[in-house]
């Protein structure tokens, strides 16, 4: 199986469709398909084979989609790195993953020893291709999963590990968040997500059905209101922060969202006071979406019922659940099984089938099922910051503001914000020699330039020092 050959099969009778809308620029399907087929002979000619792993780093476009379908075409395995990555954090993305070859952007990354590709063609950017040396010290299992698609969501600690998916598992997960989306060739999606951050079970299954994408990653919100004005959009897949903005605006008017069938909310929690506002306004409630790179898109709340408001839905046909070690209120660890879920984790190598009992999956949520089985997520188990959608592990982030000459240890946690999801904080111990009036800029620079900025504490606090376990550990914020 090949998710591309599956899009193709599937849209036939949508050849003359336009497939993609990138602000002046539109591919039907058949000049996405003949893209490619280009795009593929050539990374063939650069000597790209099945299974290998190819890291790419690019901005939300047409010329990305392109690029990342001419190499699943190939049966070789994407790698999505975020043009947002530093160069700190994107080198042990290279190393963990053991990359064959990385695609990039000129005008986001640039390194030696790199050739020009696709030159002369449709692109609008400049692409390069760098080959790297990999070890290949891979188990047989790696390469019979057929694999194409490997998530790598943090570049610089052990604790993410590289999510596996095959194309067998992308084509499963992609029908079954369509029991709940049902989108159809009519459906014009309204784009303002990062695809490097999601991808497999969106794009892709958009192109499945043969709907036309409308990219609005330009200047927001200025892009997502052409898009919505010039477009006629039926569905739109944001995240709160991006409905915030909508909701509190004068530049979007209710009757921008008349052909609007389906907004969903995703990425982080959608605040309910959010959701009501959102209504209050355009007239039409949110759907929020709970999706986990392991699983897919397992719940989808399109009940429409304000009252359901705050929870994630129903959990779909494809899919179970169980809440485990629930106390008095209900309240346990949320499991999931079902179709499409990851094959393995990449490194340290990890098949699901040695990792998870009876195909249940941990997802680290702490939830509950009201009477209706509507799940109510109400925090979670690890140690993770979502912002605006992006995930950030604070050891990460540690790790960088300890290195700085001025600071003896930090704590980075997170702090509710609603039009944020949760803010990233640090707690920050100076080195004793040090006063406190400094230009604390310093220490932000120093974070930009070792991490993504989206990973720079919003706020730094300075203490005299930090709460500690009897074992000496950091007690973390809860």
């Amino acid at each position: 199986m090949n998710i591309v050959h599956t899009i193709k099969n599937e849209t036939t009778g949508c050849l003359g469709k336009i497939a993609v809308i990138d602000g002046e620029r539109k591919f039907s399907y058949s000049d996405l398909f003949t893209a490619v087929d280009c795009v593929a002979a050539e990374l063939s000619d650069h000597g790209i084979r099945p299974a290998r792993r190819v890291a790419f780093l690019c901005g939300d476009s047409i010329d990305y989609i392109i690029v990342s379908l001419a190499v699943l075409s190939l049966r070789a395995v994407i790698v999505p790195v975020s043009a947002s990555l530093s160069l700190d954090e994107l080198e042990p993305v290279l190393e963990r993953i053991d990359i064959n070859y990385l695609i990039f952007d000129k005008a986001v990354h640039f390194r030696d020893q790199s050739d020009r590709i696709f030159t002369g063609s449709f692109f609008e950017k400049d692409f390069f291709l760098y080959k790297r040396k990999a070890k290949e010290e891979l188990p047989t299992d790696y390469y019979k999963m057929n694999p194409a698609f490997i998530r790598f969501s943090s570049g610089t600690t052990g604790t993410s590990k590289g999510i596996l998916l095959s194309h067998e598992s992308i084509v499963e997960r992609t029908d079954a968040a369509d029991k709940a989306l049902k989108i159809t060739k009519d459906d014009v999606v309204i784009w303002v997500l990062s695809m490097s951050f999601h991808f497999v079970v969106t794009i892709l299954l958009f192109l499945r059905r043969g709907a036309t994408i409308v990219l609005c990653g330009g200047l927001f919100p200025e892009s997502l209101l052409e898009g919505l004005t010039s477009q006629k959009g039926t569905f739109i897949y944001a995240s709160p922060f991006h409905y915030n903005i909508l909701t509190k605006s004068e530049m979007f008017k209710p009757e921008l969202f008349a052909n609007i069938r389906l907004a969903v909310s995703t990425a982080m929690k959608l605040p309910d006071c959010l959701a009501r506002d959102f209504y209050e306004k355009f007239g039409l409630e949110l759907i929020e979406a709970y999706g986990i790179i392991e699983v897919g898109l397992p719940f989808i709340n399109s009940s429409r019922d304000p009252v359901k408001r705050g929870s994630v839905g129903k959990i779909l046909p494809d899919y179970e659940i169980k809440i485990a070690n629930q106390d008095k209120n209900g309240i346990g660890e949320v499991y999931i099984r079902g179709k499409g879920m990851f094959d393995a984790y990449f490194s340290p190598w990890l098949r699901k089938c040695d990792l998870i009992s009876d195909g249940w999956f941990k997802t680290g949520d702490i939830g509950r099922l009201d009477s209706e089985k509507f799940l109510y997520i109400d925090g979670r188990e690890k140690n993770v910051i979502n912002f605006t959608g992006m995930k950030i592990f604070p050891y990460e982030v540690e790790s960088v503001l300890n290195q700085h000459p001025y600071i003896k240890e930090s704590l980075v946690y997170g702090t509710l914000y609603a039009q944020y999801g949760e803010l990233p904080c640090a707690k920050i111990v100076l080195m004793d020699d040090i006063k406190t009036d400094f230009d604390i800029n310093e220490i932000r620079k120093y974070c930009y330039k070792h991490l993504a900025q989206y990973k720079v504490p919003k706020e730094l606090h300075f203490v005299s020092n930090l709460d500690k376990t009897a074992s000496g550990k950091l007690k973390r914020w809860k």
